[in-house]
């Protein structure tokens, strides 16, 4: 699995779709800065803050525990991202590429969870 969480590809996209997020959310309306926007931004700093917090666990099952919780707040963001859409702070054109990003990393996260199961 690797020496360190910065090794795991779920990290490594949970990152990425990080820098997505703050991206896209600061066109949104500035009363929404203490709303919508810091939602988004506190659930995708979750995700790769929560992958790196279980991979520094000593147990598969605590490594498992975090990865659930990454998963959590994933679907939060795509969750928030359709609300975002839906009151058009969003266009669907920069929405897609986003929401296909989370779908991604969902799947490798999915694969991960599965391979900390097998593993206990």
């Amino acid at each position: 699995m690797g020496e360190s969480y910065r090794d795991l590809i779920a990290w490594r996209k949970a990152m990425d779709l990080v820098t997505d997020i703050y991206r896209v959310t600061r066109s949104f309306p500035r009363d929404e800065l203490y709303g919508l926007t810091n939602q988004l931004r506190r659930a995708a700093v979750s995700v790769p803050s929560n992958i790196a917090e279980g991979q520094a666990r000593f147990s598969p099952k605590e490594f498992h525990h975090f990865l659930s919780h990454a998963r959590g707040s994933l679907v939060e963001i795509e969750t928030q991202l359709t609300i975002a859409q839906n009151l058009d702070y969003l266009s669907p054109d920069l929405a897609q590429p986003v929401l296909d990003k989370a779908a991604e990393l969902g799947r490798v996260l999915n694969g991960l969870i599965a391979s900390i199961k097998s593993a206990a």
